[in-house]
């Protein structure tokens, strides 16, 4: 029976596999549903399932909203209920329409603003509002898609970043776009070495590095691109002391909206999961960049990341490295990485800025 995950129940049992954006299924046949494992087909804009028409308890399964026998004129006329499209949705709709986008670059079209303005320009103005999204789209990055998760939240990062140092609204926009747009001369780079699970060879890296050079040539000649979006799609990798790609260009030519840009791919990279390595916890990529913002990174764009996450954190469910289930009961913008947290097990109070041993090793969705 072939339903729409609003009609489904505790007790459905799956015939097909379940697909989202990647090739490799979220949810495989026989699996019997639960509301998580619902909520999770929601999530990933899943549009139909295939399922027994007998529950896990023997019961017949009757589709959430379908007519009763003699009222319906057909046995397949569903009905439609409403899915409010909350910001999570919104996010995996727009990295899944990114992915179109990039395909029809691979195959030699032109880049057309009016249709990646169309897909972020929501996402870039709600961030500003609710900015606790920032903490938890991570966990959706998967190693297939990574590419495509993260060149969406490297715009939504680099938005609200643009809006925590007061770039005026016209500003933060162009800086959302050039995170979103910074990687799409990896369309350019061989298939091969994008889809390869080990490490790149140094030849390999070397054609990578030069995916800043064919972002700038494709966007060179669009309507609607500005010079500092241009060079901010150029610049997003070098660094403050020149030790970066692909120029090797040092503080004095760097475009302030480049490293915007830079530190949100930083943070959204380290934060994923990825063929060749293992994603690690804001709180800890926090620490990270943190300690290596001295010649590398702009002090201000630093501090705005830390003091963004320290704002939204209090609340946070968190897992220590020591195994234990916490929730953050008070960040020092200080020292946002060391919060105070409140251990569930027995309520009691631990400051993580006087346990050098311990650490926050991952945030909970809730």
């Amino acid at each position: 029976m072939k339903v729409k995950p609003v009609q489904l129940q505790n007790g459905c049992i799956l015939t097909k596999d379940v697909y989202g954006l990647s090739d490799s299924p979220i949810i495989k046949r026989n699996t019997v549903l639960t509301n998580n494992l619902i909520e999770m087909l929601h999530f990933f804009l899943v549009d139909f399932v295939e399922v027994e028409t007998v529950l896990a308890n023997g019961e017949k399964f009757i589709p959430i909203g379908m007519k009763s026998k003699r009222d319906r004129k057909d046995d397949n006329d569903l009905a439609i209920e409403h899915i409010p499209k909350d910001y999570h949705y919104q996010y995996l709709e727009a990295v899944k329409q990114f992915k179109k986008l990039f395909q029809n670059w691979q195959a030699g079209q032109l880049v057309e603003m009016v249709k990646v303005r169309k897909i972020f320009i929501h996402l870039f103005e709600q961030i500003i509002n609710e900015p606790k999204h920032l903490l938890h789209l991570h966990h959706y990055t998967n190693k297939e898609d990574y590419l495509f998760h993260h060149s969406v939240y490297v715009g939504i990062l680099s938005v609200y970043l643009g809006h925590k140092l007061q770039f005026s609204k016209g500003d933060w926009l162009q800086i959302g776009f050039s995170g979103v747009l910074a990687d799409i001369g990896i369309a350019k780079v061989s298939p091969a070495i994008l889809q390869k699970p080990g490490p790149l060879t140094s030849i390999e890296f070397e054609e990578v590095k030069k995916h800043p050079i064919h972002s700038y040539k494709m966007l060179k000649h669009v309507t609607g691109i500005s010079d500092s979006v241009l060079l901010s799609v150029l610049q997003h990798h070098e660094r403050l002391n020149g030790s970066g790609y692909p120029l090797g260009t040092d503080a004095n030519k760097l475009h302030i909206f480049s490293q915007i840009v830079a530190v949100a791919d930083v943070y959204h990279a380290m934060t994923s999961e990825r063929y060749y390595r293992a994603k690690k916890s804001p709180y800890q990529v926090l620490e990270a960049i943190s300690k290596e913002q001295f010649g590398k990174f702009d002090l201000k764009v630093v501090q705005a990341l830390l003091e963004s996450f320290t704002q939204v954190s209090v609340g946070e469910i968190v897992r220590l490295n020591s195994g234990d289930i916490a929730e953050i009961v008070y960040c020092d913008q200080k020292n946002p990485t060391r919060s105070l947290v409140k251990l569930l097990s027995d309520q009691s109070i631990v400051q993580l800025e006087n346990q050098n041993s311990l650490y926050i090793e991952e945030l909970l969705k809730k």
